[in-house]
């Protein structure tokens, strides 16, 4: 027998609408949305929603659970992180399994399958690290896509580790140009920000603060304009990952207004923090050390615009966490060692709906950069991302006039500090429907690992 939830009385906001309208599950899946009371449907459990937003559940395309970096590890796991994204609600990640110098992509979505089976709260698909171009990768890229793992993240970052050089970029990059694959790439400089680390360090200068300062937003400017055009030449679409800087939204808007299929995601970070937090005395600073690295405060105005124009299209977390304590403490004394990485898969709907609040965004938007366009972008559309019959029941009851103050005291992500500490904000979650199953009820914890599965991803939807 099916078990059927209705969710009455509640503003229902997709990307595209708002209507007050009462939705009906059926098991897994959303099966009506109809006008408020305009149906006598018969339910085994009813949640009254007047007064509050239901919205699709969030979908974090960028996250990084368990992630190996710097000599440790980011401190949530798939269980921790899943668990806490659901408090913030998100039903949905897409993390990055990672290849590693030398082996195969398949041993290394391998291990990413081994670490997150049987451990998620909600539920989960990949993309894959390609750290190591060779005519055997490129094949398995063929392979993975065929399997549902159908993004591809290089980087222009990190020599020694992960990166990959431009003969190589322009390889995978016509690869997926043939496969229907996406190349995702951080794009900043990374051979030449080595140099100004050295140099920094060579100085002196071992502050948390001098790493916002060495990984010049020229840099990212510059390696985000020659991805453009290396994926122009594949004839490939592109997907920069974690845009944080005013340059390099500029370069973005100007591919897009030459027709190419480029596309952008910033974080909460860069929309809400800056290199004032970088600057906090003592070892604060260190808190705030990721990559791309926070800007000034006047970055900022450039990334709003940008989700509003659509030249940037996804708010992802980029969320990898470690804690103060004994992990970014590696790095007192060389900023270059501190573990690169914020906490924020369980802030991101609730800092986007301060956004709406403050005006930034409208009530849509939020739903479309944080829920359907990532599910567009990365093949779990309309599956994900949005209400409408037929999509999995990932739904969120969304209290628009709760407040709450943001503190690591009361957050669930497995990391000492809270990056938004003391924030106050106007919104929070209520209860969360992952698949039809209450995760999330009235404010307490029903879910449990493993109910979250892997979810298979069809190749990007938001192609012009």
């Amino acid at each position: 027998m099916n078990r059927r939830t209705v969710i009455r009385g509640g503003l229902v906001i997709t990307a595209s609408d708002e209507i007050h309208a009462d939705v009906l599950i059926e098991d897994s899946r959303i099966v009506a949305v109809a006008a408020p009371d305009s149906q006598h449907w018969s339910a085994d459990r009813t949640i009254d929603a007047p007064g509050k937003y239901v919205i699709p559940g969030g979908v974090d395309a960028h996250t990084h659970m368990e992630l190996p970096f710097g000599g440790t590890f980011a401190s949530d796991t798939f269980e921790t992180g899943t668990r806490a994204a659901a408090w913030g609600g998100t039903t949905t990640i897409v993390d990055f399994a990672v290849q590693s110098v030398g082996r195969t992509l398949r041993e290394g979505l391998d291990t990413w399958h081994a670490k997150a089976e049987g451990n998620c709260a909600i539920d989960y698909a990949f993309h894959m690290i390609v750290s190591d171009v060779n005519q055997e990768t490129l094949k398995e890229m063929d392979l993975l896509v065929e399997e549902g793992v159908t993004s591809f993240k290089q980087f222009m970052a990190y020599p020694g580790v992960f990166y990959s050089d431009d003969g190589q970029i322009l390889r995978a990059m016509q690869r997926s140009a043939e496969n229907g694959g996406l190349i995702m790439m951080h794009a900043e400089n990374g051979i030449a920000i080595d140099v100004l680390v050295e140099q920094a360090l060579a100085r002196g200068e071992t502050d948390p603060r001098y790493h916002g300062e060495v990984r010049k937003a020229l840099l990212e400017a510059e390696a985000t304009h020659r991805a453009i055009r290396l994926a122009q030449v594949a004839g490939a679409p592109l997907y920069v990952v974690h845009v944080s800087a005013m340059e390099a939204v500029a370069e973005l808007a100007r591919a897009r207004d030459e027709g190419l299929n480029v596309f952008g995601e910033t974080c909460p970070q860069y929309l809400f923090l800056s290199t004032d937090n970088l600057a906090e005395p003592g070892f604060e600073g260190a808190k705030y050390v990721c990559s791309t690295p926070l800007r000034p405060r006047e970055h900022q105005a450039r990334l709003w615009q940008g989700l509003r124009t659509n030249d940037l299209q996804v708010v992802s977390t980029d969320h990898c966490p470690f804690c103060f304590t004994g992990q970014k403490e590696l790095g007192r004394g060389d900023f270059s060692k501190i573990p690169n990485g914020l906490p924020g898969v369980e802030n991101r709907m609730d800092l986007l709906h301060q956004a709406v609040v403050d005006g930034h965004i409208s009530r849509r938007r939020w739903i479309e950069i944080a829920c359907a366009t990532p599910a567009r972008m990365f093949g779990l559309y309309p599956k994900k991302g949005t209400i409408t019959p037929g999509a999995d029941a990932d739904v969120v009851i969304y209290d628009p006039h709760a407040e709450q103050v943001m503190s690591a005291e009361t957050h669930h992500m497995n990391v000492d500090y809270s990056a938004y500490e003391g924030k106050r904000v106007t919104g929070r979650v209520e209860t969360v429907l992952s698949r039809g199953h209450i995760v999330i009820d009235q404010r307490e914890y029903t879910g449990h690992a493993g109910h979250g599965v892997f979810t298979p991803r069809s190749t990007c939807q938001y192609l012009t």
